[in-house]
């Protein structure tokens, strides 16, 4: 938890600075300016994948992530409401997954609750993220069916779909 106390302001513009920084990661496919706006030793605890200490652990994680299916195939990550804390400084949203168009214009998404810790400057230092993992893997199931119904599965989706059970 931070100790310095920051204006809802303050919060609210670092976090606007956050979620211009994920979409534009999301567009580009380079997670590093994700990464570099959280401070040198953060903790990120991520549910499904344990808790990372520091911007080496959390890169690697975010890298094999999203440029592997299913993370590869979510296109943007808007937040879909957001609390702002500022006693603790911390940002509570909910945050959507949507994943790419099947071929039909069907939208198959996912959610997460995050909480980010502001730590001044612009950096964060904290964040957990909560989900389901089952939903997730529901959702890219469902993106896979619907993609092989279509004829657009692409051959990694595939065998992720192998992988998880979805030929049965």
């Amino acid at each position: 938890m931070t100790t310095k106390t920051f204006t809802r302001s303050e919060l609210a513009e670092a976090f606007a600075n956050f979620e211009h920084t994920v979409a534009r990661a999301a567009e580009t496919r380079d997670w590093d300016p994700w990464v570099e706006q959280y401070t040198p030793d953060v903790v990120y605890v991520e549910h499904a994948a344990g808790t990372m200490r520091g911007r080496d652990e959390v890169r690697a994680w975010i890298w094999k992530t999203m440029e592997s299916f299913p993370g590869s195939y979510m296109t943007s990550f808007p937040s879909l409401w957001t609390v702002i804390d500022e006693p603790t400084g911390r940002v509570i949203c909910e945050l959507d997954n949507p994943m790419r168009d099947p071929g039909d214009g069907t939208v198959i998404s996912a959610t997460n609750i995050s909480i980010v810790t502001y730590a001044g400057d612009g950096l964060w230092c904290r964040q957990e993220d909560i989900y389901n993992p089952l939903r997730f893997v529901a959702a890219a199931m469902k993106w896979c069916r619907k993609a092989q119904e279509l004829g657009t599965l692409t051959d990694e989706a595939a065998n992720w779909m192998r992988q998880y059970g979805g030929n049965k």
